[in-house]
């Protein structure tokens, strides 16, 4: 009866989804694609029932990075796999066309209803569906174990604060993790908080974000750019909504204005609809803003005659960012959000400081700071502070980026242990 309730609900706010991919659409035209894969019509693409297809559903663009070498590692154990790909964002669908080989197949996760799921799974017939990390929907569920089809959750992981949630919402959250029919856990303290949902935790085998490997092409751009710069660079990563007005204050006191100006800043937000609204920002706090998206020539531009930010405001550069940054300070660590990715910038070699929240990459966080990758402070005039002591001391900045190489390489492999797992239950 709960769920039939829940289902209701999600059926009867349909109209207000169409709405909202509608106004994502006018800033980023990719939620105009397809909308009605989200209701469950396929008619554009072909049925997939083979019994040779593969579901994999990364709702975003870091799921579905770091879901580009498990693909690998299925395809090298399943000759002839076919693989289909789901999203709920159009950064994540955008970048999950690189994983795409002939036959293979995307579109976008069914909104839950029972209507909608029950018409995905009839239309690709999966053998096994694979979700990674957090992604966990009630009638989805309902529908793969009607059907007969093993639904797991990958990469998975549960924070203290979602647990809490999941608890209020028991009566809905505790009967999808019990029948999922395996979980991967990132680490054991994920695998605890999964197990008191109930869910079937197999294994604790690591994070998959440790095995993307950065763009080496981006790479080479961004230190041989960086090569040529009279001043170190300090990058903020993946910003969220309030962190930027922050930043811009720390740069404004009067104890670290001088100071601020011997480097030059990068800002990157997460988010690509919010990119005007930075530079508005930025320029409303009286700094000249020069653009990512409108350099020309090969290197960056010198610096503007009054105090000027870039802005990272391009798709699928993070590394680029990362290796022409000296210090990275971490988006979504300076309010309640959890933090971003910190292991990307550890596999550029690009050393981290991070604000108090850092929920979402937990254990991540701990074995940087304990590797000596990452620095923890309490807000973002300390962060400042922080990134510009260790941009100007060379011995100590050569410390920190060797150490976030090494963290980056020691926890490779959760790929390799995860595919195999999916291929013994399958078989």
């Amino acid at each position: 009866m709960t769920r039939l309730l829940y289902g209701f609900l999600m059926w009867l706010v349909q109209p207000l989804l169409r709405r909202k991919l509608v106004r994502r659409g006018a800033q980023e035209p990719g939620y105009l694609q397809g909308i009605e894969e989200r209701f469950g019509r396929y008619d554009q693409i072909a049925p997939a029932a083979d019994g040779n297809t593969v579901w994999l559903h990364a709702v975003s663009l870091g799921e579905t990075r770091a879901a580009a070498q498990l693909v690998a590692s299925l395809r090298a154990r399943l000759p002839g796999m076919r693989l289909l790909l789901t999203h709920g964002t159009a950064t994540g669908r955008m970048e999950g066309q690189k994983l795409l080989l002939p036959g293979d197949l995307q579109c976008w996760q069914p909104w839950d209803t029972s209507g909608a799921t029950a018409r995905f799974i009839e239309h690709f017939r999966p053998s096994i569906g694979i979700l990674m990390e957090t992604e966990l929907w009630p009638n989805l569920v309902a529908a793969c174990e009607h059907a007969g089809v093993a639904l797991v959750l990958a990469n998975a992981r549960l924070s203290e604060k979602s647990l809490r949630w999941s608890r209020r919402l028991a009566w809905l959250a505790r009967p999808a993790y019990r029948s999922l029919a395996a979980v991967w856990a990132q680490t054991q303290d994920d695998a605890k908080r999964l197990t008191a949902m109930g869910a079937p935790v197999q294994g604790v085998l690591g994070n998959l974000k440790f095995d993307a490997t950065p763009d080496a092409t981006q790479l080479a751009v961004g230190r041989s750019w960086h090569a040529r710069l009279e001043h170190p660079v300090i990058m903020f990563a993946s910003s969220r909504e309030g962190e930027e007005a922050a930043l811009l204050q720390a740069l404004a006191a009067p104890a670290l204005a001088q100071a601020a100006k011997a480097v030059q800043w990068l800002v990157v937000p997460r988010h690509p609809q919010r990119f005007e609204e930075v530079a508005a920002l930025m320029e409303k706090r009286g700094f000249a803003v020069s653009r990512r998206s409108q350099w020309l020539g090969a290197t960056p531009p010198c610096a503007l005659d009054k105090p000027a930010l870039w802005l990272g405001d391009t798709l699928g550069d993070m590394a680029l960012y990362y290796a022409l940054a000296d210090v990275a300070l971490l988006g979504g660590s300076f309010e309640a959000l959890g933090g971003q990715n910190l292991i990307e910038a550890a596999a550029c070699a690009c050393p981290v400081v991070m604000g108090p929240h850092t929920f979402n990459f937990a254990e991540a966080a701990q074995l940087a700071l304990a590797a000596g990758a990452a620095q923890r402070v309490a807000n973002l005039h300390e962060a400042v502070v922080a990134a510009l002591a260790l941009s100007q001391d060379a011995p100590a900045l050569l410390a920190a980026r060797q150490a976030a190489d090494a963290f980056a390489q020691a926890h490779h492999g959760a790929s390799e242990r995860l595919a195999t797992a999916i291929v013994r239950l399958l078989q």
